[in-house]
């Protein structure tokens, strides 16, 4: 993937989050403050409208700018956990400007580290992370197996839909979720599912 590559997968994500926004409002509603896909719709498109500047640059300075947008522009705790993913990914790019499946290993790696040092979580607490460890597990093993790009990431949105499925079970231990404890069970996480939505995004975009 180059940097051009990158821009539509980003204009495709904030699609998503888009169609997606009520039901992932619904479901924060249940258990939170009911404002993630309202806030990650509002972020995604303040996303979009920078990425015309961003054509000449380098992917790891377009991960940056996501990253650094949905901070400031994303309310409640997903804008600091996602636009911590999306700059630890960029740092992972630097200058480069073609992403290979290795580089893209890598930026998920980095992006779970820093979800989980900025979330101070861990999986298996109802969050983001039940879907993105899953995922980035079993990329590693298909990428491994040297199966093809599309493969690979394929294999990561079946585990973090999986992971999705896990957090109807467990009652959430982090963020605004836990504050109802075990009320919380039956009902799946929203960072989870939105970050699912993104994934799957970019194996249908390979």
């Amino acid at each position: 993937m180059n940097t051009k590559t990158i821009l539509e997968i980003l204009v495709k994500m904030h699609q998503k989050i888009e169609e997606e926004k009520d039901f992932l409002t619904e479901l924060d509603n249940a258990i939170a403050d009911g404002d993630h896909g309202i806030n990650m719709a509002k972020g995604f498109a303040v996303v979009e409208s920078k990425l015309s500047q961003l054509q000449e640059q380098s992917i790891g300075a377009v991960l940056k700018t996501v990253g650094m947008t949905l901070v400031s522009a994303v309310g409640g705790s997903a804008g600091p956990l996602y636009g911590t993913a999306f700059m630890k990914a960029g740092m992972v790019m630097a200058d480069k400007s073609i992403m290979d499946m290795n580089d893209f290993l890598a930026c998920m790696k980095a992006a779970v580290d820093g979800v989980m040092m900025r979330g101070r979580s861990v999986q298996g607490e109802k969050t983001m992370l039940d879907a993105m460890i899953p995922a980035l597990n079993a990329m590693e093993k298909a990428n491994s197996e040297d199966l093809p790009a599309k493969a690979v990431v394929e294999a990561g949105v079946k585990a973090a839909r999986n992971g999705v499925e896990y957090t109807k079970t467990i009652p959430a231990t982090k963020g605004r979720a836990s504050y109802i404890g075990e009320r919380s069970i039956g009902h799946q996480d929203p960072g989870a599912t939105s970050f699912t939505y993104l994934l799957d995004v970019v194996a249908k975009a390979l």
